[in-house]
């Protein structure tokens, strides 16, 4: 196959940021996907449907006049959110679901949830609507290892809250353990799960070995080849449970690069490329269509897209910029590592 023609497909997990940095990033979404899920993590953060109105306008004000984009909101759970608000917020159509980060947990998490009970009334009035619960599925107990916290987290925290809230729908966002594969795998219609595209191309020798390489750090981290295997079977497999959110995440370069960097890949520049890439390698680019453009569609209870993208294979490579350039600073894009010959048509 030395072509491919998707319907215009969504990124179901995505960071933004604000301010420059939306106005420099954006674009690389929007030349590409239809619709986002747009994370709440900003300081402050998106906790009402009055925060999300002012930001999505934000978005669409940042959008070039000739691009179309359709930003999908989330709202940020914290201990003090209103279950009232947070039914107006759907009802607005404009939210489409809360996000749950742990505290410490990643990016910005400091305003998180310590205590799954205190938010229980929010949940059960989402369950109630039909509103998604996104999850930043990790614990963030010191005692337990970065590598073991996304298995810990559907042991300890996931899989009794779905016991209590069978009804409730769940999306285990940015998985990256075999374990989080097969959970998800197994939970029914109201449970799906994402992967992004960095973590279908690296593991974590990518970031440790030979060298500390920053722009590999990401939030949860890249596991064993193991779970990039178990990643790449099941967002190939055309399960439904399975779609794509890249979880884009752009932080300048000096942000990156320092004693304490930053966590988050850039990858919204050449995610579907990569995809192709992926996709081929697994003898599954028939697949591409379902897991890129129409299984996030279904689980949010949104139509497919009504336009079109086109992959085409070349004999050269493709060329991607380096870096975006922000007026706060160069952000790094994605690097695979090696060569991809699946260009998006303009």
């Amino acid at each position: 196959m030395q072509a491919i023609t998707l319907p215009r497909p969504d990124d179901w997990h995505l960071h933004l940021r604000d301010g420059a940095m939306l106005q420099a990033v954006l674009p690389e979404t929007a030349r590409h996907f239809a619709r986002a899920i747009i994370m709440p993590n900003l300081v402050p953060p998106v906790v009402t449907l009055a925060d999300a109105t002012a930001y999505r306008e934000r978005i669409l004000a940042a959008l070039p006049g000739e691009m179309g984009f359709d930003p999908l909101m989330t709202l940020y759970l914290t201990e003090g959110t209103d279950p009232a608000d947070v039914e107006r917020a759907a009802a607005s159509g404009l939210v489409k679901a809360v996000k749950l980060y742990p505290v410490g947990a990643t990016t910005n998490s400091h305003s998180g949830v310590r205590d799954l009970a205190k938010v229980m009334p929010v949940l059960e009035r989402m369950a109630a609507i039909g509103l998604p619960l996104c999850t930043h599925g990790e614990v963030t107990d010191p005692e337990v290892d970065i590598f073991d916290r996304e298995a810990v987290f559907i042991d300890t925290v996931l899989d009794p809250l779905r016991r209590r809230l069978p009804e409730l729908r769940v999306v285990m966002e940015h998985i990256t353990t075999e374990e989080g594969a097969a959970y998800a795998a197994e939970g029914g219609e109201n449970l799906a799960a994402t992967i992004t595209t960095h973590h279908l191309i690296i593991n974590r020798n990518h970031i440790l070995a030979g060298g500390i390489r920053p722009h590999y750090y990401c939030l949860p981290v890249a596991k064993r080849e193991k779970h990039r295997l178990a990643l790449r079977r099941a967002a190939t497999s055309g399960s439904p449970r399975y779609f794509l959110g890249t979880d884009s995440a752009p932080h300048v370069d000096a942000l990156k690069e320092h004693a304490c960097g930053c966590a988050g890949c850039f990858t919204a520049t050449n995610t579907l490329s990569l995809l192709a890439h992926v996709f081929e390698e697994e003898g599954a680019l028939d697949r591409l269509e379902g897991f890129a453009s129409r299984n996030g569609p279904a689980f949010y209870r949104l139509p497919v897209n009504a336009g079109e993208i086109r992959l085409e294979k070349r004999a050269e490579p493709c060329v991607w910029p380096a870096k975006i350039v922000s007026d706060t600073g160069p952000v790094t894009v994605f690097d695979p590592g090696f060569p991809v010959y699946w260009h998006v048509l303009p």
